[in-house]
């Protein structure tokens, strides 16, 4: 059978399937349908220092070839996520790859955050920086959309944790590639990309903004030619391994992304409408290179013809 392990600047996976953050919660609530440790790897909702209740709902509706959302971080925090039953100490149980997504409203949010998972970094294989977040100390500067902003925040992060860094870069910026290169120069392993996209939609009948936040973030089908052109472009940029990701639904979703140029992908908005979606995904991966006579998912990597 083909070969599906991959090694991502340290990161080690048993195949390159892993799920996006935000879209699997902690892992216990799917650990119903399938054991986690199939997967590459689970990445969990993002943490932060402090407790996050998020923004009123509703929070999520459902638009053309996607989903809008606009959850707004809610997490219960770094000390009930290392101490709470159904977070690290649950995920430690299940042999699963375990990534933690971080975030944090200042540059000391997220530095206490990796410093804390550094110390506490049994089972834990990596860490994935959230840099779409407003600094309320720059007066709501996004990380993700001041290059300055980013490149401190992944070199603070860096001098604080061992652990691979993985930067998800924001796609509501001019040239994505300037950024990655700019994360890469600070000290990250790897990038991941893309985050949603600020959109809305309107309910004609009472005209008001389907959920509460007025705007949210669009993902789904309809920004994977997004994603997959920001893919290639990164991909052309950096040597570092990417991880792809946006409406990543099939097994050819995630070819796509691999021909462009990821390494690894990871499954979101799919796993609201199946669980199963991201062992599907695996198993169409492993059925397509067997067909081509492909032994390796590496050989697969950047092989677009042009």
């Amino acid at each position: 059978m083909p070969i599906l392990e991959s090694n991502l600047s340290g990161l080690k996976l048993k195949n390159p399937v892993m799920t996006a953050s935000g879209t699997f919660g902690y892992g216990k609530e799917y650990s119903e349908f399938f054991s986690l440790d199939k997967l590459g790897a689970v990445v969990v909702k993002g943490i932060a220092p402090f407790e996050s209740h998020g923004n009123p709902t509703p929070r999520i509706a459902e638009v053309s070839s996607g989903m809008l959302n606009a959850i707004g971080l809610q997490g219960p925090g770094i000390d009930k996520f290392l101490n709470g039953r159904d977070y690290m100490p649950f995920l430690r149980t299940t042999g699963a790859t375990v990534i933690v997504n971080i975030w944090g409203k200042t540059l000391d949010d997220y530095v206490e955050t990796a410093r804390r998972l550094e110390e506490e970094s049994e089972g834990i294989a990596a860490l994935e920086i959230n840099i779409s977040c407003p600094n309320v100390k720059e007066g709501g500067a996004s990380f993700g959309t001041d290059i300055n902003l980013a490149s401190e925040v992944v070199s603070k992060i860096r001098e604080v944790t061992s652990l691979p860094l993985i930067t998800k870069l924001s796609p509501n910026i001019a040239a994505i590639t300037e950024f990655a290169k700019a994360v890469v120069d600070s000290g990250s392993d790897i990038v991941s990309l893309i985050n949603t996209i600020p959109s809305m939609a309107i309910d004609i009948k009472t005209r008001k903004p389907k959920i509460a936040n007025i705007s949210g973030g669009l993902s789904g089908p309809a920004i994977k030619p997004i994603a997959l052109k920001m893919v290639y472009d990164t991909a052309r940029a950096v040597s570092v391994p990417i991880i792809g990701m946006g409406g990543i639904f099939t097994p050819e979703d995630a070819i796509e992304f691999f021909i462009a140029g990821a390494s690894a992908i990871a499954v979101g908005t799919a796993i609201f409408t199946d669980p199963y979606a991201p062992l599907k995904i695996i198993e169409g991966i492993e059925a397509y290179l067997d067909q081509a006579g492909i032994k390796e998912i590496s050989e697969l990597i950047g092989t677009l013809q042009v």
